[in-house]
């Protein structure tokens, strides 16, 4: 497949709005290709809804996943300066460091990624996190871990600097079908507008971005919704300065004050929207226990998304079952922290014609089907 040249009257299509599909149509427009950008309704992105961490550390990745994540990671300040250049504003990112406690030194040392964090004990732990809870007595911080602010920052300079760079959007609109030609290639996309008009849109080439949503698009891929719920506190300026990493809860403290709780992990939810008071108590509780003080602070928000999931719990990156369609989906928790990479390397084969890149190697969509070697 021969990469889109600047003069071609057919632009690069990205289905889907959210985080991956506006880091990918930010990073092509930046190489002089034309984009347009189909969203049914951007709101509902989990980029709009996940805490910002930028954890691979943290989050104890092993294998290929985690070398996605470390590649990530690095590469995240030269992404963010880019957007930040292209949108004039600040996409709030912060190298705060996160800190996992652990009720036994066993449980520590035993933490998948143990060996790139510094080992704390009960005094320096409370040190780190003044006020966390008594039944923790020990953890790691990772250092080279920290956050962005996506929901309030990241998405909306993103947008910006797609718009700077030309990006056409079809905000409201909904792809209904993917065509092939007679070949099997990708032909365009049949779309119903805002206003409720179906029409054909043809392209060369396309990336698939919708998330959890994907499966509706291309029924042969294993991507499903888990239902987050969260919520965010006000409390007093550097009251939390580092990332507190827990089992099930997590307080992403921003610059302002503001913490962000999450999540929740609904597996049987579907798509099904809305806060539940099981939800809601499960984040009581896991605030409690990190941080007791936390529990008095005035809420601020509370809300839910749909990470999108695969059975393995990683993403599904490169080229789809049509020549031509490209997938960015999956990314579960880890959607924030891999948008720099992934929206890198799609645009790069993309754009150079290639057929794969190796990092991507892994993340293949058929790693499920059976007999693959």
């Amino acid at each position: 497949m021969n990469a889109v040249s600047q003069t071609d009257q057919k632009p690069t299509l990205i289905i889907g709005g959210g985080l991956m599909g506006l880091a990918v149509a930010h990073q092509l427009a930046r190489r002089g290709t034309s984009v347009r950008v189909i969203s049914r309704k951007r709101s509902e992105a989990a980029g709009f809804v996940a805490a910002g961490m930028l954890a691979p550390h943290a989050e104890g990745l092993s294998g290929a996943l985690l070398q996605l994540g470390q590649a990530s990671l690095e590469l995240i300040p030269r992404w963010v300066a880019q957007i930040e250049v292209d949108s004039g504003l600040s996409c709030g990112l912060r190298a705060c460091g996160i800190v996992v406690p652990f009720r036994s030194v066993d449980q520590r040392d035993q933490y998948p990624t143990s060996g790139y964090g510094v080992a704390l004990d009960r005094d320096e732990l409370e040190h780190e996190l003044p006020g966390i809870g008594s039944s923790w007595t020990c953890g790691l911080l990772f250092e080279q871990d920290g956050q962005i602010d996506n929901r309030r920052q990241l998405m909306r300079a993103l947008e910006r600097a797609c718009v700077s760079l030309d990006v056409q959007f079809l905000e409201g609109s909904d792809v209904k079908e993917i065509q092939r030609d007679t070949s099997g290639f990708l032909k365009g996309v049949v779309m119903e507008s805002a206003e409720g008009e179906r029409c054909q849109l043809s392209c060369h080439q396309a990336v698939l971005a919708c998330g959890a949503w994907s499966q509706k698009l291309m029924p042969e891929l294993p991507v499903f919704p888990i239902k987050g719920q969260m919520l965010s506190l006000q409390g007093p300026r550097e009251a939390l300065k580092r990332v507190i990493f827990g089992p099930g809860t997590y307080l992403v403290p921003r610059e302002d004050g503001l913490v962000v709780v999450g999540a929740t992990s609904e597996r049987d939810a579907g798509f099904q929207e809305g806060l539940t008071p099981n939800g809601q108590k499960q984040l009581q509780a896991g605030l409690e226990s990190l941080l007791p003080a936390a529990a008095s602070w005035p809420p601020m928000e509370r809300w839910w998304g749909f990470r999108p999931c695969t059975p393995d719990e990683a993403p599904l990156l490169g080229e789809s079952s049509i020549p031509g369609l490209w997938l960015t989906c999956g990314h579960h928790r880890n959607g924030v922290l891999l948008a720099a990479i992934t929206a890198q390397k799609i645009a790069e084969v993309l754009f150079s014609g290639q057929k794969s890149s190796k990092l991507l190697h892994d993340f293949h969509w058929d790693r499920f089907t059976k007999g693959r070697p």
